[in-house]
């Protein structure tokens, strides 16, 4: 039958499941990718499963998010990552080599391969035509061990591209344009599929960037073909042997279909505080800025630091706001310095910081208060720059330059001549800075260092039939992963120690969460649609977990948080309606029949003496990895088998 490039590629990976959306399937995980927020609990959870090396074909593990070092936390973890990474057989891309998705499409994605990672922007690989997910730390650790990754088998939507983007457009401009219509939750259990002749007329960075950002509408993943443009990149790269064509049939069919015109696309802005808050920015533009950040795995390529070096060539930037800009990469550095438009960026009055996540996760260059920050990032979250009431804008890297040099957002069109910019025909390589793995002789032998910061894991108990407690708070629409845990330079080196870590939860909705929920020994979260939103981060289901919560009871969820959750041993259940969300307030003593969660769940207020019946979209095995008390206890049960 003639299929979609997603069908292609699961077809070849399912090993358990039917090709049914909405039906769970189980699939084999090719590659993983981590990256030091998520990495290190990842690790620590592999350690735990017990066996002596990934059984991946390719595991890479990447420093690029905690890199301020002000004490030793994060020096500590770093030693820990480069030492596991020996000991079992897994790549290790050290501080300073670069974001973790950027350096992966460079030197690793190829495609048709199944990729999992403990990030969710592992999506930018689906540019190079590699089906890749975004997933908590334990489902990585599980993929590495071997295990399938399972998901419900999504819709396939369509994304029709015609036409080329005008000058002062970008591949931005386009995901921001896909956000307006779908906002951050249209594609949940979806897959987002790019083809038709206007593909062509983007490059691998173009796709990866769109790919990217896809995750903010709660999409599985986005992919787009491997083509003749594929081929030049990966030949750029020099692993053009990597190369096969992917792209889907003619007569292929798609659960839905959107058509864009590219060259209708106009440059958009995402204002605060959600990606999916868009608007065009010539319908906006003069808002006073004070910052101006440019990099992040979303815009941080040699396409996008050469555009911004253009612009602003022999100019300086407003004197009433700050530039900060990140490369993605050494091999984006070393292009820049070589070809002069570094000294371009330097001479404007740019910050250069490091080939890091950055100020995306508010580590450092965080804005004034009360100020706006115009960034080429993927989120603008309330708080998530560091500064909580600051304003947060999303915009190309044309955007973001054109605002440095004038102080207020403006529309890039106004600057006048588009300036051209070459991509190099082959790129620098030098993989110096990738440590790879060691012979398994030599890796049974590697010492793994551990800092006093990393604690042990929590224990995992299984489940009672009946959950009892009180609502110890609740939440509204679209709660993200950064209300629930935040990051930022204070926190993230926590990661390693789930109890002090813990401490955290919720404090920037209630400070006083931590401490009534050991008080209260636990209990339940309440909480409205899309609950859970956002990063990957599993530390928000694995701290709640820590401090007692025993189920979160939400109109709906995002999907990696759903899977985090189960993973951890919280059960997450499904008002029916409106009306029930209503009837139950914080502070109310709750009784929660789960039985064995094979059918719906009962709710007992023992405070408003009301019952109210639960569903969820559990499967028979979600079921049994709750009951268990979490899917570590579930694996190393069957490792032991």
């Amino acid at each position: 039958m003639p299929g979609t490039i997603t069908e292609k590629i699961l077809k070849q990976h399912t090993v358990e499941g039917i090709a049914i959306a909405g039906e769970e399937i189980a699939l084999k995980i090719d590659n993983t990718l981590t990256q030091d927020a998520t990495g290190t609990m990842t690790y620590l959870q592999f350690e735990a499963i017990g066996i002596d090396r990934v059984r991946t074909e390719l595991s890479v593990s990447f420093v690029d998010h905690n890199m301020l070092q002000t004490d030793f936390k994060n020096a500590d973890d770093h030693n820990y990552l480069r030492s596991v990474a020996e000991r079992y057989g897994i790549y290790f891309s050290r501080p300073g080599n670069g974001i973790c998705h950027q350096v992966f499409l460079e030197r690793f994605a190829s495609p048709g391969k199944t990729l999992l990672g403990s990030d969710s922007h592992t999506p930018t690989a689906g540019g190079m035509g590699c089906f890749a997910i975004g997933a908590g730390g334990l489902d990585v650790a599980a993929a590495m061990a071997g295990e399938p990754f399972r998901i419900k088998y999504p819709k396939i939507v369509g994304i029709k591209l015609s036409g080329k983007l005008p000058e002062w457009v970008s591949a931005k401009d386009v995901i921001l344009e896909v956000l307006r219509r779908t906002d951050v939750k249209g594609g949940v259990g979806k897959v987002f599929e790019y083809f038709g002749p206007g593909v062509k007329n983007l490059s691998v960075p173009d796709r990866a960037t769109i790919t990217n950002m896809g995750t903010e509408t709660g999409c599985t993943t986005s992919i787009f073909p491997s083509d003749e443009v594929t081929r030049e990149f990966l030949k750029a790269q020099g692993r053009e042997e990597q190369w096969k064509e992917i792209i889907p049939d003619e007569d292929a069919s798609y659960d839905e279909i959107m058509e864009i015109n590219l060259d209708e696309i106009e440059p958009m802005v995402a204002l605060p505080h959600s990606p999916g808050n868009v608007k065009k920015v010539a319908e906006v533009a003069g808002i006073k800025v004070d910052q101006v950040s440019i990099g992040s795995c979303t815009n941080s390529s040699l396409r996008d630091l050469l555009i911004v070096a253009k612009i602003l060539k022999d100019k300086t930037i407003s004197d009433t706001l700050h530039l900060s800009i990140s490369a993605g990469s050494r091999q984006v550095v070393e292009h820049l310095i070589d070809s002069n438009d570094m000294k371009y960026l330097v001479k404007a009055g740019a910050r250069i910081l490091e080939n890091a996540c950055g100020p995306c996760i508010g580590m450092g260059c965080a804005p004034c208060s009360n100020g706006v920050s115009v960034r080429t990032f993927n989120r603008n979250f309330l708080g998530r720059s560091g500064t909580k009431d600051a304003k947060t804008y999303l915009t190309s890297p044309e955007t973001a330059a054109a605002t440095a040099l004038t102080g207020v957002l403006t529309d890039p069109r106004t600057l006048g001549k588009y300036p051209e910019i070459e991509m190099p025909n082959k790129f620098f390589i030098n993989d110096n800075m990738i440590i790879k793995p060691l012979p398994f002789e030599e890796a049974m032998n590697v010492n793994i260092l551990r800092g006093p910061n990393i604690k042990p894991l929590p224990t995992f108990s299984p489940l009672p039939n009946v959950l009892e407690g009180e609502v110890l708070i609740k939440l509204g629409d679209n709660i993200t992963t950064d209300d629930i845990m935040p990051a930022g330079a204070k926190i993230l080196p926590l990661r390693s120690n789930v109890p002090e870590i813990s401490t955290h939860v919720f404090e920037s909705k209630d400070s006083e969460f931590y401490k009534r929920a050991l008080e209260k020994k636990g209990g339940f979260i309440i909480a409205g649609d899309n609950y859970g939103q956002g990063s990957s981060r599993e530390h928000a289901a694995l701290s709640p977990k820590y401090l007692g919560v025993k189920a979160v009871i939400a109109k709906s969820f995002a999907r990696i948080h759903l899977a985090n959750l189960i993973n951890f041993g919280i059960v997450p259940l499904t008002f029916k309606s409106s009306e029930d969300y209503d009837k139950v307030e914080a502070g109310d003593k709750l009784e929660v029949a789960i039985g064995d969660l094979t059918g719906e769940a009962i709710l007992f207020d023992v405070t408003k003496n009301i019952e109210i019946t639960l569903t969820h979209s559990l499967s028979k095995l979600d079921g049994e990895i709750l009951k268990m008390g979490g899917k570590l206890p579930w694996i190393k049960s069957r490792i032991q088998q």
